[in-house]
């Protein structure tokens, strides 16, 4: 089994360095490294440069994670993905336990792992509504994503078939491409932190502003596709009701009435 592993970057000169010497020590071997840079305009490029005869490096204009990460896909060589955001760190033994999982539960098509948060540089622990489960999460998924990119290993067909990354979104496209998964396969867990994520930087995607507006688009959008079961038809209702009136709420603070208005 080999594994492809993606790792989209733009402006991280401060991380990817630790994001690719994670991945070049581990201790699975059968794996190429795909680093796609964004239009970088810092020192980034050549940091990349650096690795040039251990990483593929692809060069691009900014066109934003989504689309940096389908591209990632798209020149993949073989047949199992693992994304890694360039801000975070897998442990040594991430891809070998998950490559091991996969050989022994032959019908899996996405898992992840548990993962370590850190925060300005301390450990932090997830509160309990971040609890990842495993198999059929989609109820659970849609109040807040619960699927770490940088813990996936996902059949690259399988992501294809899916459809990739919604490159119109500018954040929680990893929200959206879980909740079409999802609903009608399960995401298995390795009950294992084998993952480092960092956090608390102020170019963090997870930090955009208006981030519920993107995933009551993604909600909107899983609820007209036509793919829902009944109960769970009823489960995006509630919460995209929630969201609806917690953002619109937001739009009056603001003074967009006009935008508030929709929401309601």
């Amino acid at each position: 089994m080999n594994v492809s592993v993606i790792i989209p970057v733009y402006n991280r000169a401060g991380f990817v360095k630790e994001a690719i010497e994670s991945v070049l020590s581990q201790t699975f071997a059968n794996f190429e490294v795909i680093v796609i840079d964004d239009g970088s305009t810092d020192n980034t490029k050549q940091i990349l440069h650096s690795y040039l005869n251990k990483i593929i490096v692809i060069s691009q204009d900014n066109k934003g994670v989504s689309y940096t990460r389908n591209q990632g896909v798209l020149n993949a060589s073989y047949e199992w993905i693992a994304f890694l955001d360039s801000d975070d760190m897998w442990l040594p033994n991430k891809l070998s336990h998950q490559v091991a999982f996969i050989e022994a539960n032959k019908d899996v098509l996405i898992c992840q792992t548990e993962e370590i948060w850190i925060k300005n540089g301390i450990r932090v622990n997830p509160k309990k509504r971040h609890k990842k489960r495993s198999g059929m999460i989609f109820e659970r998924s849609l109040e807040l994503c619960l699927v770490s990119p940088s813990a996936v290993m996902i059949k690259k067909d399988f992501f294809k078939e899916i459809g990739g990354f919604d490159e119109d979104l500018p954040a929680c496209e990893d929200y959206d491409l879980w909740l079409r998964i999802s609903c009608r396969y399960p995401i298995y867990l390795i009950e294992k932190p084998l993952i480092i994520k960092r956090g608390g930087h102020i170019d963090q995607l997870s930090r955009t502003p208006l981030l519920d507006k993107y995933r009551i688009y993604s909600i909107k959008k899983i609820l007209e596709s036509g793919l829902l079961s009944p109960s769970q038809k009823l489960s995006a209702e509630k919460v995209l009701k929630e969201k609806c009136a917690i953002f619109a709420n937001g739009c009056i603070k603001r003074g967009k009435t006009d935008e508030a208005y929709y929401y309601l």
